[in-house]
């Protein structure tokens, strides 16, 4: 099956920038959209920005204008650029990949990174 490898978590200081990989392996098929969620202590995990397989890219907006996803298709690997990162954008960050076995009746798959740490503190 499909294996998510994430890194570029790590602590920083507020206003500080970091930059998450995730590479997808093992996949047969089509790898579609692709993104990253987190979850702070004591809250729900939410999106923070995902990006289709034609790079189109859709932010959550206490990130947007701060962070910028990407994607390198022939790598399978999608990153997140972090920039001006704040206090509150500490959580567990997760890779997340769809992949689509086509035929007559297509069919979806979703696969989740073990997650990397990221840590906004001065």
């Amino acid at each position: 099956q499909v294996q998510l490898e994430e890194s570029g978590g790590g602590l920083v200081q507020p206003g500080g920038s970091l930059r998450l990989s995730c590479a997808a392996s093992g996949s047969r098929f089509s790898i579609r959209s692709m993104g990253w969620y987190r979850q702070a202590p004591g809250k729900e995990r939410e999106l923070v920005a995902r990006i289709t397989s034609g790079g189109s890219p859709n932010y959550a907006d206490s990130v947007k204008g701060r962070f910028t996803i990407s994607r390198d298709n022939a790598k399978n690997t999608v990153y997140l650029q972090m920039n001006s990162l704040k206090p509150e954008d500490t959580a567990v960050y997760h890779c997340n990949a769809e992949e689509v076995v086509g035929g007559s009746y297509p069919v979806r798959y979703n696969y989740w990174g073990q997650g990397t740490q990221v840590t906004v503190s001065s």
